[in-house]
Formats: C-alpha cells, structure tokens, sequence
C-alpha cells in the first residue's frame, strides 16, 4: 500500500537521527526537516511518499542552505514490479550521489514490523570518474558510422549502428546479385567483417548456401525494404560501389 502522507515519514526519521545524538525539528524555514549535533552544519531532510522529480529539486535547493542534505523516500512492504524503485534503484542512486544528495528509504510498517529508515547513499561532492573504454566505444561509434541515420529521440526501427550499416551493405549486394561468396562481399562492399558478420548472422538477414556462400534470408529482404533509406544514403556515400 505504501505511504498516503509525507507527515507518516517524519517520526521514524526523527527517531533515527535522534538515536545519533541530533536535535530534530519539523518545518524550518520551509524545509521538511532540520537537525543538528554539538554545533555542526545542519542535516536538511526533504520528506516525500516516492521518488519524484520535485523532491530532486527541493533536494538541490537545499543545497544553498547546508552541504548534508537527505532524500527520504518511502518504500511499500511490497513495492510494485514495475515500480520506479525497484526499477531504477540503481540510476536513482547514481543521480543522488552525482548531485551530492543523501538518500533515505522509509520502509513502511508492517503488523510485525516498526517503520525502517535505510541509509542508502549520504551525501559527498560529486567527483566523476572517466570512463576511458566507454569514452572509446563512443568515438569509435561516432567515427565508423556514416551519415546521421536516425532521428534523436524515439526511433520507429532498429538504431543503425555502424554495424548494421555494413550488415546493410552485405544485404544489398546479396540482394542485387544473390548467393555470392564472403569474400567477393568484402570486395565489393568494403566491408572487411562481411565474412564474420554474415557467418553470425546477428539480425537473421543471412542464409549459407554452402560453405563461405551467403544469400539474403526473407527477413533480409524485409530490411531492405525497411532501411532502404539508409542503404541508398550509404550508396552515395560510397560512390565506387555498384548500385543494385
């Protein structure tokens, strides 16, 4: 069932900051939450029933008030599948600590158990750490693919890759001139993968005919039709090979 009310989060929150030695007080100059310990920095706690976009923004506009800032969230006895918690977890956490926010989860009570405050992630400057290996599939991605083949946002097909743009070209010219061998492919495409790309057959476009023969399968015919587009714009790209 989960929390109805923002107010249900706040007395296991205050008992759990006040089992650490902190003063507790509710609704301080608009924060959810305040607390403090010998004289140091105030701990801001924003409250809200389930992670949502506007407790990230009360969260960072905390920041400007105190470097110790909390998201409290709470979490059903029985979180939905397809819940955002249980879905996003990790990404969740990953944005929290990228904007050097703390996060709570609030465990709703059950008839055995009292409400359970989860430290998840306490709040620490951000400092990234470059991916080189991610950083270098990205460049290669961008260096290898020719042309701009799909439209940002949501795509109605497949995105082409670089890969399938040489699948493409392997596809095309089976389809202009039928079985041919692996290696005349690679002569007339260009693609030096053509052997190993037809032989894995990653998309099901590829049929062998005999040993290091290819033809195009009917779902291959299907991509053709369906990436002609692309397949043209590669040809142009490409003025020495043949058309089909």
């Amino acid at each position: 069932m989960g929390f109805e009310r923002e107010a249900e989060l706040y007395p296991p929150v205050k008992a759990f900051l006040e089992a650490q030695g902190y003063e507790v007080k509710s609704e301080v100059t608009g924060c959810d939450l305040v607390a403090r310990r010998h004289g140091e920095p105030p701990v801001i706690v924003e409250l809200k029933t389930a992670f949502t976009l506007p407790l990230v923004l009360q969260g960072v506009d905390r920041l400007a008030l105190s470097d110790t800032v909390y998201l409290a969230v709470g979490i059903p006895a029985k979180p939905a599948p397809g819940s955002l918690w249980r879905r996003e977890r990790r990404s969740i956490l990953k944005l929290c600590r990228r904007l050097g926010l703390g996060l709570l989860a609030v465990h709703e009570p059950t008839v055995r158990k009292d409400a359970l405050v989860e430290p998840m992630l306490d709040p620490t400057p951000y400092q990234p750490r470059p991916n080189k290996r991610r950083q270098g599939r990205l460049l290669r991605e961008f260096a290898h693919r020719v042309g701009d083949p799909n439209t940002g946002g949501t795509n109605q097909r497949p995105i082409v890759t670089a890969y399938r743009q040489d699948a493409l070209r392997c596809a095309a010219h089976l389809g202009a001139n039928g079985p041919t061998k692996a290696s005349q492919v690679k002569a007339a495409t260009g693609v030096d993968r053509a052997a190993t790309l037809m032989r894995n057959d990653v998309y099901g476009w590829f049929e062998r005919v005999e040993r290091g023969i290819y033809a195009l399968s009917p779902k291959g015919e299907q991509a053709r039709e369906l990436y002609a587009d692309v397949i043209a714009s590669l040809e142009a790209a490409d003025p020495d090979e043949p058309a089909d």
